[in-house]
């Protein structure tokens, strides 16, 4: 069953790279719940966020770094890294032209081969600095 769970890690960052919306059905549960503030509830809701972002990001790609699974096989644990372009409006942000690379670290509680509950951990700070939508911290004079 763990590597299973380990290749569903992985198939996240396949669909994310892939643009395809519809193939989070494959991997999230109906009653999928999202700890994340930029989703709104539910399978709808990170069909909605990962929308918003290829409209922001149309270049963008993932790659799974690692993916661990927990001991009593009920969680999946990831690190990513994002890769892509700022050319379209990216949650209120104006298109900026700028690269930019994002890390996230994801667990997902399992059931059933799906992703059931999702906490993440991202760098979005740094995105929005790389991107040019927010000015970096002044450093100590």
């Amino acid at each position: 069953m763990s590597i299973d769970l380990i290749k569903l890690g992985h198939l996240f960052a396949e669909i994310m790279s892939s643009h395809d919306v519809s193939r989070l059905d494959e991997i999230k549960a109906p009653n999928y719940v999202n700890h994340n503030a930029f989703a709104e509830p539910g399978l709808e809701g990170s069909k909605k966020v990962l929308g918003a972002i290829i409209a922001g990001v149309p270049d963008l790609k993932v790659t799974a770094e690692d993916v661990f699974v927990s001991a009593d096989g009920s969680r999946v644990v990831g690190r990513y890294r994002y890769v892509g372009t700022h050319t379209g409006n990216l949650l209120g942000y104006s298109a900026t032209g700028n690269p930019f690379v994002m890390r996230s670290i994801d667990i997902w509680r399992v059931e059933d081969g799906r992703f059931v509950e999702h906490w993440d951990e991202l760098n979005t700070l740094d995105v929005f600095i790389q991107m040019g939508a927010v000015s970096p911290p002044r450093q100590p004079s």
